[in-house]
């Protein structure tokens, strides 16, 4: 890792600093791709020339000082205890050499808390970027560690491609609904994960794709769940759990109120909207998920708008709010 440290741009008032991590060795990857019999595997050649094209260094940030948490704790209250731990952890690495270590988080709540909202807060806390792969939709494991290149339409993994694509050495990795992972037959989904959560054994991951030790040691791990007793106990022995619940009727009249005031000033249609909402309507959101809230200040806006209104109505919002698969509108 080179010793000089360059600053990115600023995030929450602290200027990230930046040094460079060499992920995986030059030659390693050029004998792979000599090796490779001409005119086929032309996506693992592809793939060995993107990453020769790319070179082996990624910016391994951290922020220069403790970064300004408020805005976080204000934005997401039910997310305290993780923003807690989250600051703790901050505080170890700041001036200092060390880099950032952050231990592997799960977070438990029902649908629509926040999690993934959560992670991205984080990213953008770190100044970092992100992956994401969703496991509720998955029968296979290569999606997070490739799958060999003897198989038809066979790609690395989002591990890999976070990693070779992206200009970060750690970047936030999310592994979304992690306890709703099948396998086919044998196969264990989640069987990567067993090394890519530990940090001695993911300095040397290998993608069954590339094939090419690669070092995932630095990636920061946020996985969610809504119910841990379908997770593996490897998987929970790996990672510092936390239980996230509903806001509270405040808490979420908070949140519904700064969503409504962030969607006004964000547009310039905004204007012709109230500075401030209807009681009434604001109850109405405060009874949702927070994932639902913006989505149903859009349609209330939209509906408003139609309608000549200046201020948005409880009749304006989605029916059944929270409910999924709901259609039509409050009249």
């Amino acid at each position: 890792m080179s010793s000089s440290a360059q600053h990115l741009p600023a995030v929450t008032g602290v200027l990230p600093i930046a040094r460079m991590r060499s992920l995986f060795r030059v030659d390693e990857v050029e004998k792979r791709l000599q090796k490779l019999p001409p005119r086929e595997h032309e996506s693992l050649r592809s793939t060995y020339e993107r990453m020769l094209e790319r070179g082996p260094e990624r910016f391994q940030v951290k922020p220069s000082g403790l970064p300004v948490m408020d805005k976080l704790y204000d934005e997401l209250p039910n997310f305290h205890d993780v923003l807690d731990d989250l600051k703790r952890q901050l505080a170890l690495c700041q001036d200092s050499k060390d880099a950032l270590e952050l231990t592997p988080m799960l977070l438990l709540g029902p649908p629509g808390v926040g999690k993934t909202h959560f992670a991205r807060a984080v990213a953008h806390l770190l100044g970092t970027g992100m992956g994401f792969v969703s496991m509720s939709s998955l029968t296979a494991g290569w999606v997070l560690s490739g799958a060999s290149s003897q198989w038809k339409g066979a790609r690395p993994g989002k591990v890999f491609e976070t990693l070779i694509d992206g200009p970060y050495a750690n970047p936030v990795m999310v592994v979304d609904e992690i306890d709703k992972a099948r396998g086919e037959h044998a196969y264990d989904p989640l069987g990567s994960l067993y090394s890519l959560l530990e940090h001695d054994t993911a300095g040397s991951f290998t993608d069954e794709f590339a094939e090419v030790p690669i070092d995932a040691s630095q990636v920061i791990w946020v996985a969610t769940a809504n119910d841990e007793r379908s997770i593996p106990d490897p998987i929970l022995n790996r990672v510092n759990v936390f239980e996230i619940q509903m806001p509270d009727a405040d808490a979420a009249r908070a949140i519904a109120l700064r969503l409504y005031r962030g969607i006004r000033d964000d547009h310039d249609w905004g204007q012709r909207f109230d500075p401030a909402p209807r009681e009434d309507t604001l109850a109405c959101l405060a009874e949702m998920p927070p994932r639902e809230m913006r989505r149903a200040w859009m349609t209330g806006f939209g509906n408003a708008r139609l309608d000549g209104r200046d201020a948005v109505e409880p009749r304006d919002l989605p029916t059944a709010a929270g409910k999924r698969g709901s259609i039509g509108f409050v009249h």
